[in-house]
């Protein structure tokens, strides 16, 4: 569920950025430009929460 949710946000907020600024630069709207920034931004965002963030908490060095 949480890829999904990944997935989904990445997604929306990523067509977000590419419409606003084909907007602000007077150039079309690409939707695929869009689903590509979608797909990179939830590879990166699902490797560094799979792989930089460890579960187990760590050991206090007191």
């Amino acid at each position: 569920m949480r890829i999904f949710w990944t997935l989904f946000w990445s997604f929306l907020l990523s067509l977000m950025l590419v419409y606003v600024i084909s907007s602000m630069t007077g150039s079309p709207f690409v939707f695929m430009q869009g689903v590509i920034l979608a797909v990179v931004f939830s590879l990166v965002i699902i490797i560094v929460g799979e792989a930089g963030v460890p579960n187990e908490p760590s050991e206090s060095h007191h």
